[in-house]
């Protein structure tokens, strides 16, 4: 794996603001952490593990709570891999705990948003310092950002 560049200065402030404009947004949301909602993170689940099912080429685990899909060719997900629902979809890349724990988060953000999900995430936008649902599930774990050392 290849080192991981520094972010530009200011990046914390900016995720902070990210933060607080995604709660003010939650506020205004139907349906969060619902029975609608626990609909969409399973209709997310069915399509991720439909598309796992039908392009991973390696070993699919069960780890963390989340369904992984490995093997998967490159075009079918972004940047190191993608939660749909309860399942990570990824190339040959190793699964850390760490990166496990990251897509953890992202399911249990699936549970809370359902349909909402994919809509939110990409409004939140690209830049992953700027992403709320990036910065809840850990920069570092995401290997977005450098770890810091301890």
């Amino acid at each position: 794996m290849s080192p991981i560049p520094p972010p530009p200065p200011g990046w914390r402030e900016a995720a902070e603001r990210a933060l607080a404009r995604g709660r003010r947004i939650d506020r205004f949301l139907p349906f969060l952490d619902s029975r609608v909602s626990r609909a969409g993170y399973a209709w997310g689940t069915t399509v991720g593990a439909v598309w796992g099912g039908i392009w991973s080429t390696g070993r699919v685990e069960r780890r963390g709570g989340l369904l992984i899909f490995r093997g998967m060719p490159r075009w079918a997900y972004r940047r190191g891999g993608v939660c749909v629902g309860g399942c990570y979809l990824t190339g040959q890349e190793p699964v850390t705990d760490r990166i496990v724990a990251h897509e953890a988060v992202h399911a249990r953000q699936w549970r809370r948003y359902g349909f909402w999900m994919p809509v939110l995430y990409l409004l939140a936008g690209r830049d992953p310092l700027r992403n709320r649902f990036e910065i809840e599930a850990g920069l570092e774990d995401g290997n977005y950002v450098p770890r810091r050392a301890r």
